[in-house]
């Protein structure tokens, strides 16, 4: 048994940015199912929102945020997220985040949805240079304890002392069940505070600009822990992942549009216009949409990405990453057309928090992509996930040392009991069940929906969810089977509240129900 003031799961920016700025007041253990750097984090390539332009203003960047959200946004939320973002910059600044800058000022650009320049970035690995300050940051400190290899299979609740809960009973958090992935033995992680920053659930699609470890562990484990989940059916697929057998689905950043590409057919015609005024800079749901419209009346598996008249050292100097991935295919983006398809990307519900991070479990805060704090709404608009992330992590760090020290430890927490179950070689079925959930995402619950599409993918992801329950009573705790488990529950999750939502909004679109509701809309919460 291990024993944190402040357990935080995940080692993304929100986990990062919360451990750092609790450490002053008490021990903090962070668990990581795979190594520390690997996150949603890492992977972000476009940057970070934030007003720091004199031309523009708050008020502008909420009005952005607002018009994407497609009337799902709480304004409040909003602007204070918006209003704090310089704040948040300057403090990255100053913790050593090296930021791209123009004759000395910092280099800021627009992406889709924006009325302005106002995306702070680091050439176009920006997520990869906020992970590096926060982990050489965290690593410094002497009360945060990183423990890589370690897998959450449930958080502890009432429920594991043997009192029954439901949704109407007031509960609380003491921590959760830990799988040591090199030692094979599920431990007990107490904690006074916990925070979930486990990020996606992109994984629970075929075609994801997701890594592997996307999987929705935070919003199942809340979710069996009778929290309250909001707006499942808001999925964002990014317009431009890059089309190859060898890619795995590598994204092409919101900002390559935003410097001037240009998307066309595979007969070479720009067809943005056709869709939307602002053609490439139009919000990522109307250009994901635009994108799988041409492919499928046109039977193409693909459709292409401009950038030739940008120039080769443009090009190096702007998307170096990009540029170099793009390469390792064989494609030169100053002379060759690039090939894209949408892919998941984004998860704009997940766990309900008010601003401070506080889900509807006491002592259970959540931040990042994990929660829903009603900032995205019905589609995120381009960039403002970093914002978001750091800004609700550190709004958490302040009211989480009052919880802590109002909190005594639990000492009633039973171990984990694994008696009756046993190892087994059969993983080709987990493999299996994996790939069919992924297939039925994708092809029912993704970018076009419908009533009789949403029924069958219920259907057989409920059939998959006995299947794979049996499974995990009958056999030792291993981290496939548990991510399965995981994915089931958020594919479930996304599956029902698409099916409660009677009109199209957003990133959420049925061909039963194309037009959007004149009346306000109400949030799924399950």
């Amino acid at each position: 048994m291990k024993q944190f003031d402040y357990l935080v799961i995940g080692s993304g920016s929100a986990g990062l940015s919360f451990a750092l700025e609790v450490a002053g007041s008490g021990t903090v253990g962070i668990i990581t199912k795979k190594e520390r750097a690997e996150s949603n984090t890492n992977y972000a390539q476009g940057g970070i929102a934030s007003v720091l332009d004199a031309a523009d203003s708050y008020d502008k960047h909420v009005e952005d945020t607002l018009i994407a959200g497609a009337g799902m946004c709480d304004r409040e939320v909003v602007a204070e997220i918006v209003k704090s973002g310089p704040a948040t910059i300057r403090k990255l600044i100053a913790m050593g985040a090296a930021f791209t800058r123009k004759e000395g000022e910092l280099h800021l650009v627009r992406e889709g949805g924006h009325s302005h320049n106002r995306i702070i970035h680091a050439d176009d690995m920006t997520g990869r240079e906020i992970e590096r300050v926060l982990l050489a940051k965290a690593d410094e400190h002497p009360n945060i304890t990183i423990l890589e290899h370690h897998f959450a299979v449930e958080l502890i609740t009432e429920h594991h002392l043997g009192i029954q809960v439901t949704k109407y009973v007031e509960k609380n958090c003491f921590g959760a069940y830990v799988l040591d992935t090199e030692t094979d033995r599920v431990e007990r992680v107490l904690a006074k505070v916990t925070l979930l920053a486990t990020g996606g659930a992109g994984q629970v699609y075929l075609h994801t600009t997701n890594p592997e470890i996307a999987t929705g562990d935070g919003v199942a484990m809340a979710y069996r822990a009778k929290a309250r989940v909001s707006n499942m059916e808001f999925i964002q697929f990014h317009p431009t992942s890059l089309w190859h057998p060898d890619a795995d689905s590598f994204l092409i950043s919101e900002a390559v549009r935003g410097h001037g590409a240009i998307l066309r057919n595979t007969d070479g015609e720009a067809f943005m216009e056709r869709y939307d005024s602002r053609k490439e800079l139009a919000p990522r749901d109307i250009v994901a949409r635009a994108i799988d419209d041409q492919l499928k009346k046109r039977g193409d598996e693909y459709v292409l990405l401009d950038v030739r008249h940008l120039g080769r050292d443009e090009l190096k100097a702007t998307f170096p990453n990009i540029y170099s991935k793009c390469l390792e295919h064989n494609m030169d983006m100053a002379t060759d057309l690039i090939p894209i398809v949408p892919a998941a990307h984004y998860m704009c519900g997940g766990v309900w928090t008010d601003i401070n991070g506080q889900t509807t479990i006491n002592k259970l805060f959540a931040a990042g992509e994990v929660a829903c704090t009603g900032l995205h709404g019905a589609n995120r608009l381009a960039s403002n996930s970093l914002l978001e992330a750091l800004v609700v992590a550190e709004k958490a760090a302040r009211v989480a040392p009052d919880v802590m020290r109002q909190t005594e430890f639990r000492t009633d927490i039973p171990q984990w009991d694994d008696s009756g179950t046993f190892d087994t070689e059969e993983w080709v079925l987990v493999s299996h069940d994996k790939r069919e959930l992924q297939q039925v995402m994708t092809d029912y619950v993704g970018i076009v929906r419908s009533d009789l599409r949403l029924r069958r993918a219920f259907s057989r992801t409920k059939l998959l969810h006995q299947e794979v329950e049996a499974f995990y009573k009958k056999s030792k705790v291993s981290v496939p089977v548990c991510q399965l488990r995981n994915m089931i529950a958020v594919a479930y999750l996304i599956i029902r509240s698409a099916m409660l939502r009677k009109e199209s909004r957003g990133l959420h679109f049925t061909t039963d129900y194309p037009n959007t509701s004149d009346v306000i809309e109400h949030h799924n919460i399950l």
